[in-house]
């Protein structure tokens, strides 16, 4: 028998401790049963009907008992939670994927697949425990279609049906949902939301006013001529602008870094190097050490990107179409200069060539304007052939080397048609203006 001394220390241990979790039963017996541990909401212990003989082994009652008590712990609130307005096209389940690095933000089946749940016929889930955690965490909360296997594929290339959300996960912080499924990310809301994720909601609807206002032009798969495929990039770069301009007056770094993928899901800153050169800058200065900065560094390293506004030109020498060979800082005009790349299969080059450069060729020529075409043909009876059909009479040079020629290499370009304002110096102040943006910069430039 337990003598009424050592029930009663027993007895305060076990309320001191664990509540009213288990209670201990008269005799020499202790019961563990299985409780709801309603008083302090923790989850029910494992252990039903262990007896312990209470005699000359108190040392191990006590211990037993601890280990029992460990499983009565608190239920702490899901990290995520939320409703889904689910359809039948759609699985009953919610992803939580983490991009590892900056390229793999927005990324198809790229990122690492955390944890999931269940979607209740209510369109209720819940994420009860939060990942592993070094500091705030950027994730993307994703659906899939009924019968895709891949829970890491981002559906992209309409935001309006976008089947992803990026988030921020801060230590301590739960998150309230609410979405329906055929329009995910469009229909997004978080309770309460941090700045952080109030930032990624301000961005995604920027990034749904842009595409709306360029969709026609953004999903035409095959633009019916030269004139389309020019207008189909400008309309590119109305969208990309206030992605940008988010980007480059973003306080916090996870929104920017979105933003800045979001620009361009392929990666791909050709056309616009300053840009990303200008967010590695901004954050390398602000976080140096942080790995995702320097991982953002990789795509804005200058000397992988294309000549930038604001740098010399390269004094290349270049073979000219009348036989010489000269640099081409001996060929810069008085007052401006405009190098053009193209070549004679390129049709919306071709079109630029006749109803654009002809043109201001000859309106600007006497005041200073010089046109410089450099050719990327690799066949001379094309390359001249098509100089005389457009008349086009200014300087030309080409290494006739295709596509493999020298000068891009140089320049770091591969798309055409492309083209550098220079100044009498051969400074870069402007790139990539066609038809009349560049007439606009033009008739403002010779004012």
């Amino acid at each position: 028998m337990m003598s009424a001394t050592f029930r009663g220390a027993l007895e305060r241990f076990r309320l001191n401790t664990f509540g009213k979790c288990f209670p201990v039963s008269d005799g020499g017996k202790v019961n563990f049963k299985k409780q709801a541990c309603s008083q302090s909401g923790g989850k029910p212990v494992l252990i039903y009907h262990i007896m312990l003989i209470f005699n000359t082994k108190n040392t191990w009652i006590v211990f037993l008992w601890m280990l029992g008590a460990t499983q009565c712990r608190t239920q702490s609130a899901p990290v995520i939670a939320g409703t889904i307005q689910m359809s039948s096209d759609w699985k009953p389940m919610v992803y939580l994927v983490q991009p590892r690095s900056f390229a793999e933000i927005a990324s198809n089946y790229s990122g690492l697949v955390l944890d999931s749940a269940s979607v209740a016929a209510d369109g209720s889930f819940a994420f009860p425990k939060a990942p592993k955690m070094d500091g705030d965490l950027l994730v993307q909360l994703c659906i899939q279609k009924a019968g895709n296997r891949f829970p890491n594929q981002l559906l992209d290339d309409n935001p309006l049906i976008s089947n992803y959300m990026p988030l921020v996960l801060k230590q301590g912080q739960a998150l309230e949902i609410r979405a329906e499924a055929h329009r995910f990310q469009a229909s997004f809301f978080i309770q309460n939301p941090s700045a952080e994720n109030r930032a990624l909601l301000e961005l995604r609807d920027i990034r749904l006013r842009a595409y709306q206002a360029e969709q026609v032009f953004l999903n035409a798969e095959n633009p019916a001529d030269e004139h389309q495929l020019l207008e189909q990039e400008a309309a590119l770069h109305r969208f990309q602008k206030p992605l940008m301009d988010f980007a480059d007056s973003s306080a916090g770094f996870w929104p920017a870094l979105v933003a800045t993928r979001w620009v361009s899901l392929t990666g791909d800153y050709e056309r616009i190097p300053e840009f990303i050169f200008r967010q590695c800058e901004m954050w390398r200065a602000k976080l140096p050490e942080t790995a995702w900065a320097k991982q953002l560094c990789q795509a804005g390293n200058r000397e992988k990107l294309p000549v930038m506004v604001g740098d010399q030109i390269p004094d290349f020498v270049l073979p000219m179409s009348s036989g010489d060979t000269l640099n081409l800082h001996a060929l810069l005009g008085k007052r401006l200069s405009i190098l053009d790349i193209w070549a004679s299969w390129c049709m919306p080059c071709r079109r630029e060539n006749r109803e654009v450069l002809a043109p201001i060729w000859a309106k600007y020529k006497d005041q200073g304007l010089q046109i410089l075409g450099y050719s990327i043909d690799s066949s001379p009876a094309a390359w001249k052939a098509a100089i005389a059909k457009d008349l086009a009479t200014w300087p030309h040079a080409s290494h006739l080397s295709g596509d493999e020629t020298p000068f891009l290499q140089t320049l770091r370009i591969s798309t055409i048609p492309a083209n550098f304002i220079l100044d009498a110096d051969g400074k870069v102040v402007a790139k990539n203006l066609h038809g009349e943006a560049l007439e606009a910069f033009l008739e403002a430039y010779f004012k």
